[in-house]
């Protein structure tokens, strides 16, 4: 008589592992809008950019950041108050830029998708995390 115990095993690990790859990545279904910026933070939704990202700049002007790589590039930025920040997803799952503090947030972006924020008033470090993969962080510094 056979067990069938390690063929369940088995089973149950593949099933485990197709769970966890789905909730990571894209549906598919097109751009979501199941998230809507706070009325606080200024964010608007575009097709794919199609300028290369730029490093960080301080200044008024326009900053942007690219998500590539389950990592935010730069992760690490300075502003003036006010500056525009565009934000770009280049990979396959959808991410956020979302401010710890909820002062800003791109919500949901597919690949290919970009949203612009618009950095604090008030000067001061702001952290940010991507709220569907808390371990991708970033700091945004107003000066």
């Amino acid at each position: 008589m056979r067990h069938r115990r390690p063929h369940s095993a088995l089973i149950g690990a593949a099933l485990c592992l197709v769970t966890t790859l789905t909730g990571c990545s894209d549906s598919g279904d097109g751009p979501s809008s199941s998230s809507t910026p706070p009325a606080s933070a200024s964010a608007s939704v575009s097709a794919p950019a199609s300028a290369s990202p730029s490093s960080s700049e301080s200044g008024k002007g326009e900053v942007k950041v690219t998500i590539k790589d389950f990592a935010f590039h730069p992760a690490t930025f300075e502003v003036s108050p006010g500056t525009k920040i565009t934000v770009t997803n280049e990979d396959s799952a959808t991410h956020t830029l979302t401010a710890d503090d909820k002062s800003f947030d791109t919500g949901d972006l597919a690949q290919g998708k970009s949203a612009t924020i618009t950095a604090p008033s008030e000067p001061g470090s702001y952290s940010y995390t991507c709220t569907i993969h808390p371990n991708m962080k970033g700091t945004l510094t107003v000066r």
